[in-house]
């Protein structure tokens, strides 16, 4: 319990019932006289009433709307290689929720359990959970605001990962360029068009026959190694995909990552007629000689090709267990010996629920074992609970030295692999590098980011992508976006170009497509698209200085990103079901197209000053606390600008690597008293642990309607050579006199139509304190 607690607990023992209530107010948090309290083996249940239906959060799945619908819904959740898709439970397990009070004080609860789950929501409002295993282990987050919630969270999972700089860019990716040859026209293609471009991947097809820590070096992907740093001499970063499962048919001492890891007993094991050995399944890895066997047996005319393909052509694999600290030192070891190799940037950590395409493993499991077939099996994809995994009863490490079951870890093997992976990836670069996951769970934001996983080139995705980014931010992983124009089918043309738009304003914001697709890079639809692609991701990178605060801010406080509206204007109860445009923390707000054949938006504007981003004019005061349809031509995405604050800013350029060296700038956004405020952070944007050693630079802005100026909270030789060369200023009613340095500045003008006032040429050495008057 608290110290001094924000809540009181009340206890009647027969019925078993708690509830929780919030001391300021009285209001009952959480009320389990509601339903009854079952603890059984391999079966617990627990009900609460809910302060009120404005309800968000327990994830991970595609939930049709941010704020739940609490009509009798069931959501399982079990990490599965589930691409979104209706009611599915998909790679992560997040059991936290927020919930707003009707006084409009909001709170969160996170149920601290691996084992597969349910949670029903009733109308009452009230929420069933059920669980197969564990302990009803309930943390509870008393705000009072809905940001505090989060940072609170956060503070008892694990603060946010903070991204280097060069990963807030534009990244592009595909599965199926087949062959370094078409990588480099892709490549060639965003260079014609001078795309913004930081960082590009390689999927499994960069690897010989799918196997980890390799590279098709004799074959199509000859002079890989040569690409990368030839991309790094542009400015572009390469991040390359490992997934867990190792082949486990090569031929003795061909292939170490094998040889070491079975020496050494690191993969996961299951325990027949007393003899304990290495559980196998089937993944991406091919056997050895798939050349003759592909000529033997021809999958692709098979009637499901699919199964024909895992049956043939796919070789037993095994699966480390990243609990035992000896896989932990084995997978650093091959990460890092890898690089010198191939010269990654950072890893994409993919398949890792884990994945399986045979159910259970190529023995099956024995369903006569209450774990694969417990009493109760809670509202999950699939029959049984190894379908698209490995087996329940297989052994896991728990701790270093103790043992378990699959059953009980399942979903935490994302997690487990996340952090020894970022550690392998430091070592490696030397640098801050990154790690992105497909399978998460509470804490996994500490480690790196997450993509939506394999969506598809469909409408409805553009939106449900909003809802993730933001399900996310309540999950303490910011760094999340989905892929961009979409992942499974064929996209379109008119998709594609709404999905840029959007995607510019994903914090991860990463083009990627699947295989034998049409090709959806921005260079492949003509010059008209590349063109509005390099747009809009120039207002992208012109906004990464306040971007990058913003992660500053998760980081060290642990604030969102991607923000609702809804946080920022809890007092709105209008904002409460927002999902169709959102915030970049407090300032900047963003109002995609996503509906097929629009040109207009319906935006909902809180009450307080919003400017066009684009020009500066201020929406008039009668549009506070209402929605209005804004035009949104083919090549438009609306952006405005908060009133009160102070958003940095930089001149863009096609790579962070070149951006970064360019002049600095100020939009200022006056509020109704004529005030603005905001702030900078800045470091080298590559170093480990820049803040915890303090080698960083961070500045406060500070705005009335007279002038502005900034205070220096840290200084840092990272700035040494940056200048702040442009102010905007938004809102004022007239100026005739610019000071800077104390003297008169030429280098302005103010618009009487559009009351936007712009300072240029100032060349303010970001190491001294700024100080611009007018009047």
């Amino acid at each position: 319990m608290a110290t001094e607690p924000m809540y009181d607990v009340e206890l009647t023992e027969d019925p078993f019932s708690l509830k929780v209530i919030r001391k300021d107010t009285n209001a009952v948090i959480w009320d389990t006289s509601v339903g009854s309290f079952v603890f059984a083996d391999q079966f617990l249940q627990i009900s609460t009433l809910l302060p009120s239906s404005n309800f968000y959060g327990l994830g991970e799945h595609e939930h049709p709307s941010f704020r739940h619908n609490m009509n009798y819904k069931t959501w399982g959740s079990f990490a599965r290689d589930q691409g979104p898709n209706g009611d599915a439970n998909l790679y992560g397990v997040h059991p936290f929720y927020t919930c707003l009070e009707e006084d409009t004080n909001a709170h969160g609860v996170l149920l601290f359990n691996s084992n597969a789950m349910d949670f029903t929501l009733q109308p009452t409002p009230a929420l069933t959970y059920r669980t197969i295993g564990g302990v009803l282990d309930f943390y509870m987050f008393f705000g009072p605001t809905p940001e505090m919630v989060v940072q609170q969270y956060t503070e008892a999972i694990g603060r946010p990962y903070m991204p280097p700089y060069w990963s807030l860019g534009f990244q592009l990716c595909r599965y199926g360029y087949n062959s370094l040859a078409r990588a480099r026209e892709v490549v060639e293609g965003m260079r014609k068009y001078n795309i913004p471009h930081d960082v590009q991947y390689g999927d499994i097809d960069y690897m010989d026959r799918q196997l980890d820590f390799t590279y098709d070096k004799e074959g199509v992907y000859n002079g890989l190694p040569d690409f990368v740093r030839e991309l790094q001499s542009q400015g572009t970063h390469y991040i390359i995909i490992l997934d867990p499962a190792i082949s486990a048919t090569e031929p003795t001492g061909t292939y170490p990552p094998y040889d070491i890891g079975t020496k050494e007993g690191v993969f996961i094991t299951v325990t027949k007629d007393g003899v304990e050995k290495e559980l196998l399944g089937k993944v991406w890895p091919d056997y050895p000689n798939i050349t003759d066997i592909k000529e033997e047996i021809d999958c692709d005319k098979a009637e499901n090709s699919w199964t024909c393909g895992i049956e043939h052509y796919r070789a037993p694999s095994v699966f480390p267990d990243f609990q035992n600290p000896k896989t932990q030192n084995w997978w650093i070891n091959l990460t890092v010996d890898f690089h010198d190799e191939i010269p990654y940037d950072g890893l994409w950590i993919d398949m890792n629920e884990p994945a399986n395409f045979v159910v259970g493993s190529i023995e099956g499991c024995d369903y006569t074992n209450k774990l694969e077939s417990p009493p109760y099996k809670p509202k999950i994809w699939g029959p049984v609970l190894a379908e698209k995994t490995i087996c329940m009863a297989a052994n896991n490490y728990r701790t270093a030295t103790e043992k378990t079951t699959h059953y009980n870890m399942h979903s935490l093997f994302g997690w487990s692999q996340s952090e020894p992976t970022l550690r392998a990836t430091r070592m490696a670069t030397g640098e801050r590098s990154i790690v992105v996951t497909r399978s998460t769970f509470p804490g996994s934001g500490k480690y790196g980011g997450h993509w939506l996983g394999d969506n598809a080139s469909v409408w409805p995705h553009v939106h449900k992508s909003i809802i993730g980014m933001l399900e996310f931010g309540l999950f303490g992983i910011p760094y999340i976006g989905a892929d961009i124009c979409g992942f499974f089918d064929n996209t379109t043309e008119p998709l594609c170009r709404r999905w840029m738009q959007l995607g510019a304003f994903y914090p991860y914001s990463r083009n990627h497509n699947g295989i034998a697709y049409r090709p959806q890079d921005p260079a492949a639809f003509g010059d008209q698209f590349a063109l509005d692609s390099k747009a809009v991701l120039l207002v992208r990178y012109t906004l990464l200085p306040y971007l990058y605060t913003l992660f500053y801010y998760a980081h060290t406080e642990g604030s969102t990103v991607v923000r609702p509206v809804m946080h920022e204007f809890v007092k709105d109860s209008s904002t409460y079901g927002i999902d169709r445009q959102f915030l970049w923390g407090a300032a900047l707000h963003i109002s995609p197209v996503l509906d097929e054949g629009a040109t207009t938006v319906d935006v909902y504007f809180p009450d307080c000053r919003w400017y066009d981003y684009y020009t500066g004019v201020e929406r008039s005061t009668s549009d506070r606390g209402k929605t209005r349809t804004l035009d949104a031509p083919l090549n438009h995405i609306p952006l405005h600008v908060r009133g009160g604050y102070i958003i940095p800013t930089q001149t863009p350029d096609n790579s962070t690597v070149f951006s970064r060296l360019l002049p600095m700038g100020l939009i200022v956004a006056l509020d109704d008293e004529y005030t603005a405020s905001g702030s900078l952070f800045w470091d080298d944007g590559d170093s480990i642990d820049t803040i915890e050693n303090g080698q960083y630079y961070l500045a406060s802005y500070a705005a009335t309607k007279n002038g502005v100026q900034s205070s220096t909270n840290s200084n840092h030789e990272s700035v040494d050579s940056l200048v702040m060369d442009n102010i905007l200023v938004y809102g004022l009613d007239n100026v005739n006199r610019v000071v800077y340095k104390n003297q008169d500045h030429t280098n302005w003008e103010f618009s009487s139509i559009t009351k936007v006032l712009s300072i240029t040429e100032l060349n303010h050495p970001m190491t001294s304190q700024l100080r611009v008057t007018w009047e």
